[in-house]
Formats: structure tokens, sequence, C-alpha cells
């Protein structure tokens, strides 16, 4: 996961905010009166969680960019992201209503779910990238599982009465890969947020937890978690001492994720490169390299075009995963 260079964030820069640079008479009327009202942007989880963290740092960096527009967090939590997924979908596509979520997490949605709300491929539009990032193999620090390996001995040892702790879809396959190619009985204990599970990680009620980078290192910084090991086939360079899973003894698993600012499909072209030019300049800024370091994430800046490759290839990739965890899709 390499950093982009500065020629792709130039490129990437420029297809975003090009309709900005025409002329008064030539700019397309979307451009000229985008936007003409307040901004939403939607979030899959409550206040608080990892990703509410990641959609009001970029509220707060964009706003000054739409002309004094405020920008609304509207945080929609519940069935496993599907509720704002199909807010967003449903909403007028004229670029006010902006889903931050992982294009991850919305692809893996249409094969966990029997019936998922909306039809991704159709239904929404990538505007642009923000990150890469990995899940974690956490337990609480005083667990005396110092590494994967040893963690994953305690499991077979425990068989169906160890258990673990998601609250996320991503989080969630990860375990359950985890279990697969290291032949584990335990049992998921699924949380409405991933703060929930932090009361029976440090009672041992759960033996480990598989959550997102955002949450699981804010909790580190706090003395909360301790991460043994990242989903991706190479060491993340924002968290280079962090170990992962092949490393831990578990190998087979590249499961990254990725944050994208996300429209409905139909949005005009020119406001929609009007968005991908306000988050990569965000995600593109020392500030924001710094922000999304820290919570172990690279920044990914792509086109438009780019970005709903992505998330298409995506969709076709979990259905992938899913089916090697052998989970079983809900509803």
């Amino acid at each position: 996961m390499a950093l982009i260079d500065r020629r792709q964030f130039n490129k990437a820069l420029v297809a975003g905010t090009g309709t900005l640079a025409l002329g008064a008479g030539t700019a397309p009327l979307q451009a000229q009166t985008f936007p003409n009202q307040d901004i939403r942007f939607v979030c899959a989880f409550p206040p608080g969680s990892g990703s509410d963290v990641v959609v009001r740092f970029y509220a707060e960096k964009i706003r000054p960019m739409t002309g004094g527009r405020t920008i609304i967090v509207d945080n929609k939590p519940g069935a496993g992201g599907n509720i704002a997924t199909e807010f967003v979908a449903r909403s007028k596509p004229d670029g006010h209503t902006i889903y931050v979520h992982t294009g991850s997490s919305v692809s893996a949605n249409m094969h966990t779910f029997k019936k998922p709300p909306v039809d991704a491929a159709k239904a929404l539009q990538v505007a642009a990238t923000i990150n890469k990032q990995a899940f974690m193999i956490v337990v609480h620090p005083d667990s005396p599982h110092k590494t994967l390996q040893q963690l994953t001995a305690h499991l077979k040892q425990k068989a169906d009465k160890a258990s673990y702790a998601v609250s996320a879809t991503s989080g969630r396959v990860l375990a359950e890969l985890y279990k697969s190619v290291a032949g584990l009985q335990a049992v998921e204990i699924n949380y409405r947020m991933a703060q929930d599970s932090l009361s029976d990680l440090a009672s041992g009620a759960a033996d480990f937890g598989a959550h997102d980078p955002q949450f699981a290192l804010a909790q580190v910084a706090q003395g909360r978690l301790r991460v043994l090991a990242v989903a991706s086939a190479e060491r993340l360079q924002s968290q280079p001492d962090l170990p992962t899973m092949a490393e831990g003894g578990v190998p087979g698993i590249d499961l990254v994720g990725w944050f994208a600012a996300i429209v409905p499909a139909g949005t005009p072209r020119p406001v929609i490169d009007q968005i991908a030019g306000w988050f990569n300049q965000v995600t593109g800024s020392p500030e924001g390299k710094e922000f999304l370091n820290k919570f172990g994430g690279d920044p990914y800046i792509t086109t438009p075009d780019e970005g709903q490759a992505r998330l298409l290839k995506d969709i076709e990739a979990w259905g992938n995963y899913v089916r090697i965890a052998k989970i079983e899709p809900q509803g």
C-alpha cells in the first residue's frame, strides 16, 4: 500500500477541480450553482465511532471550500450500514448528500445480506477515494497473549468456548477468515458499536476483537487495547511496527478496506468532479495525511472513474470473501 506519489495526486486533483477553473460563461450550470444549499455528510455509525471521526474531520476541513454552506453530519447507524446506504441511494442526485463510508463495507453488504436494500453497483457513484486501511485483531492489554501465535494456540485450546467481538462487516469477515485459516471454533459476539465490546474484552468474556483501525488505535493510545495483527498482506506504512496476519502464522489474508465519498447515481459529473476536488485537497494535504496515518490509514487518491471501478471490483471480490468465510447471509 504505497502512499500516492505527487504526480498521481496532481493528476487526480486537477481532474477533481477542473470545473472550478472554467470561466463563468463556459462552466456547466450544475458547477455554477453547486452547492446551493447546506450539504449532508452521512455516516453509517453512531457519534464517537471510528467512522464518525473520519466523517467529522472531512466535514470540518471541507466546509470553508463550499462558499459558506453548512455541512451537517447525519449519523444513520444500523443494519450493518444498510440504513445509511439506502438513504443516500434514494436521495436527490444533486451532490448535497454525500456518503462518507468504506466502499469495502458497501461491497460486503451486497453479499452478507439476503436482500440488500439497493444494488450498490447501480445506485451509487464514488466521487473520491480517501484512504486504504486494514482491520485489526486486538486484545485487552492485560491479556497474556502478546502475539497472534499465542492467541491462536489459546483459541484452539478453548475450542467452541472461545468468543470474539465484532461490530462491522469487515471485522466479521476478518474474524471468519481467521477462524477458517487457523482452524478455530470461536463464537461471534456482534456489538452495535465497537466501544460496547471494551468491557467484555477487559473481563475476558470476549477473547479478542476484530475492529476498525480508527477505533483500535484510539483505544491503544488510551491503554485499553493491544493490536496483535493487521489484515493487510504487507505492513501498513502508517503503522510499520504492527505485524501482519501472515507474520503471526495465519497466511493468505489480505483484507484491505478503503474510505470514499459516495453520491447517488445520476449526480451530474461536474458536481462529482467538484466534490472530488474538495476531498482530494484534504486527503493530499500534510494535515490530511497526518490524520489518516494516525488512525491506521494510508492516503488513497483516485479519479471518480477509478474509484467507481474499485467499487465494482470489490463487490465481486467480497462475494468470494463471504463464500470463503462461510458466512450465512442475514435477513
